[in-house]
């Protein structure tokens, strides 16, 4: 294989060279979802991400306007993919078990996308999962934020619970959700906490441990609300 033919190659898997590559929005993207999942909005200027990226300032103002804007593209570009891929899990899960459908199940479907997105070992999606997590946890405007973009996906989340769960109430469901996403996002993060509280018993890159417990955490947990009612 030829030199350039080993360059191009190498471009289509994870990052590409700074200000390379045929989509040079592509790599703004990249540089800004990198700088924001470490740094939070606030910590990230329009120059550094330039900086990252290996591009003018002005090639950024001209593709994405203003930083908020910048944000928005960064954050709508996986959200997109997410809620599809959870979509698509739900609907085969509940075609797959028309009458039987289990919490477990549901939450896996929900769930189980993002891990296997994280399993492949993409930084990008790595970055990514940190960022959605820290917008989750910030009062001012993450809020509004994760409406935006997520919660269609979480409507539908929360119906397919219902069919799966009766005599639930709703009002238990959406609280569930709220410790749901909290569990899922944190495992997700992979800040090494547990590495450190276990003392290397446990370690938060073992995703494979997460899948083999998490499901079966939050499924507990939702069914013992709906339970108490009873």
């Amino acid at each position: 294989m030829a030199k350039t033919d080993t360059v191009q190659a190498g471009a289509t898997r994870g990052r590409r060279p700074k200000g390379q590559g045929p989509d040079l929005r592509e790599s703004i993207l990249d540089a800004a979802e990198e700088l924001f999942s470490r740094h939070g909005f606030y910590g990230v200027t329009v120059r550094q991400v330039a900086a990252e990226a290996g591009v003018d300032t002005a090639l950024i103002h001209y593709y994405f306007g203003a930083k908020r804007q910048l944000f928005d593209a960064v954050f709508a570009r996986r959200a997109e993919i997410l809620n599809r891929v959870r979509l698509e899990a739900m609907a085969a899960y509940q075609a797959a078990h028309p009458d039987d459908m289990r919490v477990e199940g549901v939450i896996e479907a929900f769930i189980g996308p993002l891990l296997d997105l994280s399993l492949t070992q993409d930084p990008g999606w790595k970055n990514y999962f940190r960022l959605v997590a820290l917008v989750n946890n910030t009062p001012a405007w993450g809020g509004e934020t994760m409406h935006r973009f997520f919660d269609p996906v979480v409507h539908a989340l929360i119906d397919t619970l219902k069919a799966a769960l009766p005599e639930a109430e709703v009002k238990d469901l959406y609280w569930c959700y709220q410790f749901l996403t909290g569990a899922m996002m944190l495992a997700l993060s992979e800040t090494g906490r547990i590495d450190q509280l276990s003392e290397g018993l446990c370690r938060s890159s073992d995703l494979q441990a997460v899948r083999e417990r998490l499901f079966t955490y939050c499924a507990a947990g939702l069914e013992s609300v709906v339970r108490r009612r009873g």
